[in-house]
C-alpha cells in the first residue's frame, strides 16, 4: 500500500478539485475518482500532474468504487448532490453511497476516511436532503468507526453556485424575493478553508472519529447577503419578503419541471439557520483562520 496516496470520491466537483489541488501541496499522489474524470479538469505544473490519476468510479456502484479505494492509505468522500435526477436520488448518493464507500475503504485496508457531510444534518428535518445526509453520517460511522466527518455551510469561492447565482439574479430581477422575512442565518465558509482543513485532518491522527462543524468568521441573514452582493455591484433592488408556504406552494408547482427552479428541500433548507455549534469542533481547532465573504467574494463577482 502506498501511504502517500488518497483516492478522493467527487474529486473534480466545486470543493473536491480544491481537495486535489491542496493534497499534491503535500507531495502525495491523488487518485480522482469520479463518474466522468477529465485531464482538462486539473491544471497543475509537470510535476503534480504526474501525480494525478483519474479513474471511473461511481459512488452507487460496488465494483468501481471498490477499485478506486485499493492501495490507497486515505479515502475522502466529496460526492454531493442537491437536485436529484432519475437515479440519482439522496438516497442512492448521500447514504447507500456514503455507506458503500465507507465498507469498501474498510475491506481495503484504508487507514483514513474523511466524509463530507454538512451543517445541519438532522434525522428530524423536513427536508430530504438534510435527512439524507444525517442518515450518510450514522452510516458511515457504523461502517468506518474512525472516520473523520466535515460538515460545512454553505461554501463560497470562484464559480461557486451561491453568490454567483445571487450575482445572476439581482443583474436582471427588480425585484428579489426573500425566503421569510430574510432573517435566516447563515454562516458562508470559504471553500478553499474547507480543501485545507480535510488535508489536515488526514495528517492529525487526534481527528480521527470526530465531526467538525465549517463556517467562516461571521453570521449574516439572509437579507444582508443579497445587500451584501447589490452593494458590490453598485445595484438597488426591491427586497420582497415571501412566505415559507408560498415558497413550498411554488416548490410544488414547479416539481414537475425538468430542472425546478426550487424544490422543497432547498425551502426547508431556508426555514433554519445554518450555523457551525459554537460549542463543537470547528476549523479553528484545526489551525485554519476562516476568511470572510468581504475578504474572498469580491475579487470573483
Amino acid at each position: 500500500m502506498d501511504s502517500r496516496r488518497t483516492v478522493v470520491f467527487g474529486g473534480t466537483g466545486f470543493l473536491g478539485r480544491r481537495i486535489v489541488a491542496r493534497l499534491l501541496e503535500d507531495a502525495s499522489e491523488v487518485r480522482v475518482a469520479a463518474r466522468q474524470p477529465h485531464r482538462r479538469d486539473f491544471v497543475h505544473n509537470g510535476e503534480a500532474a504526474g501525480r494525478v490519476m483519474l479513474v471511473s468510479a461511481d459512488i452507487r456502484d460496488e465494483a468501481s468504487t471498490a477499485l478506486a479505494v485499493e492501495n490507497c492509505y486515505a479515502a475522502v468522500n466529496a460526492v454531493g448532490l442537491y437536485v436529484e435526477r432519475g437515479d440519482a436520488t439522496f438516497q442512492t448518493v448521500h447514504v447507500d453511497g456514503a455507506e458503500r464507500l465507507a465498507k469498501s475503504a474498510g475491506r481495503a485496508g484504508v487507514s483514513r476516511l474523511v466524509h463530507i457531510s454538512g451543517i445541519g444534518a438532522d434525522l428530524r428535518s423536513e427536508s430530504d436532503y438534510v435527512r439524507a445526509r444525517a442518515d450518510g453520517e450514522n452510516r458511515v460511522r457504523a461502517a468506518f468507526p474512525s472516520a473523520t466527518i466535515i460538515r460545512p455551510s454553505v461554501m463560497f469561492g470562484s464559480r461557486d453556485s451561491f453568490f454567483n447565482t445571487l450575482d445572476r439574479i439581482t443583474r436582471f430581477a427588480p425585484i428579489i424575493p426573500l425566503f421569510g422575512s430574510g432573517a435566516t442565518r447563515l454562516q458562508p465558509v470559504f471553500v478553499d478553508d474547507v480543501a485545507e482543513a480535510v488535508a489536515r485532518a488526514l495528517q492529525d491522527a487526534t481527528t480521527t472519529g470526530k465531526t467538525f462543524e465549517l463556517g467562516g468568521p461571521r453570521a449574516y441573514t439572509y437579507r444582508s447577503i443579497i445587500e451584501f452582493v447589490l452593494k458590490q455591484k453598485g445595484r438597488r433592488r426591491l427586497l420582497l419578503p415571501l412566505p415559507f408556504r408560498v415558497w413550498y406552494a411554488l416548490a410544488r408547482l414547479s416539481s414537475v419541471l425538468p430542472q425546478p427552479p426550487v424544490t422543497r428541500g432547498q425551502v426547508a433548507l431556508m426555514e433554519r439557520d445554518n450555523m457551525a455549534d459554537p460549542t463543537g469542533l470547528t476549523l479553528k481547532d484545526l489551525g485554519i483562520r476562516p476568511r470572510s465573504i468581504e475578504e474572498i467574494v469580491p475579487a470573483y463577482i
